[in-house]
C-alpha cells in the first residue's frame, strides 16, 4: 500500500486510494475525456462512472499538483550545462 493511501483524505471513499490516484492521473495527464478515463478503468474491471471520475479530480486535484510541485522544486538547480557542439555551431 503507497503512502497516500494512508491519507485522510482518501477517508471514507469506496475505492481505494490506488484506482482513485490512477484515474485522475489519467485524467490530468493524458489528453482523455472523462467518459475515456471511465472506459481504461472499466477495461480493468473497475465500474465507476465518469461523473465520479469528475468529481475525484475536483476533490483530488489540487493535492496532486501540489504534491508535484514541491517534489520538483527541490530538483532544480542554479547550474545549467549546455552542449558543447550547439555552442561552438551559434559562434
Amino acid at each position: 500500500m503507497t503512502s497516500f493511501a494512508r491519507s485522510p483524505l482518501y477517508r471514507r471513499h469506496r475505492f481505494p486510494a490506488d484506482v482513485i490516484a490512477h484515474a485522475v492521473w489519467l485524467y490530468f495527464r493524458f489528453p482523455l475525456s472523462l467518459r475515456m478515463v471511465e472506459d481504461l478503468l472499466a477495461a480493468r474491471g473497475i465500474n465507476v462512472s465518469h461523473q465520479t471520475v469528475r468529481l475525484w479530480g475536483e476533490k483530488f486535484g489540487r493535492h496532486f499538483a501540489n504534491n508535484i510541485r514541491k517534489r520538483s522544486a527541490g530538483r532544480l538547480g542554479n547550474k545549467w550545462h549546455l552542449d558543447g557542439l550547439w555552442c561552438m555551431n551559434s559562434f
